[in-house]
């Protein structure tokens, strides 16, 4: 009899547990997605563009930062349509940049490289999926293709800050980046 007591007992407080668990990972994961207001300015010759940069929410030197990470894997695998797999990619290689700059400021230049890093790989994708949906008949938005614009030139600005801040150790890994944004700007132009 106590024994059927106490696993009745045990399999409640797991399930408790188990909601509880659930509803802390929407709260910490899921509701960070929707505050992207973070705005900054870029300079574009002559012109100031205003250009935001979505709110990074955990970074990725945060314990939870997996989690965020598997997430956005799991919407990357899901998302099967190329304009809106474009549209996640400008917002993953945004939210990277943002991150770098934030890991910047905390002194973690190496975290911020490899993360700004992982943002241009997101950002290189891009003309392709563009490319793709063009070919399957369907043009892409305007101002996703201006957005993307706007974007690598945003990072090129990051990027640009970073080789003048960071050590001298540091600036092959951000030649390496430069050359990536470069050949996304181009192969943009070509949409």
């Amino acid at each position: 009899m106590f024994f059927i007591w106490g696993y009745a007992k045990i399999k409640s407080m797991v399930k408790t547990i188990s909601l509880s668990l659930f509803f802390i990972f929407i709260i910490l994961i899921a509701f960070p997605i929707f505050n992207t207001n973070s705005s900054q300015t870029i300079s574009l010759s002559d012109q100031k563009v205003i250009y935001e940069l979505p709110y990074p929410g955990i970074l990725p030197d945060n314990p939870l930062y997996s989690i965020k990470a598997l997430r956005d894997r799991l919407l990357d695998f899901f998302t099967r349509d190329n304009i809106k797999k474009a549209q996640l990619y400008l917002m993953y290689s945004d939210k990277r940049a943002n991150m770098a700059i934030l890991l910047s400021k905390k002194g973690k230049e190496k975290l911020a490289i490899t993360t700004l890093s992982k943002g241009e790989k997101y950002a290189a994708q891009i003309p392709g999926l563009l490319k793709g949906s063009k070919a399957q008949g369907v043009n892409p938005p305007d101002d996703l293709v201006f957005r993307s614009k706007l974007s690598t030139t945003k990072h090129r600005e990051i990027i640009d800050t970073f080789v003048k801040e960071f050590p001298q150790g540091e600036i092959q890994s951000l030649q390496g980046i430069m050359e990536m944004n470069d050949k996304t700007r181009k192969d943009l132009e070509g949409i």
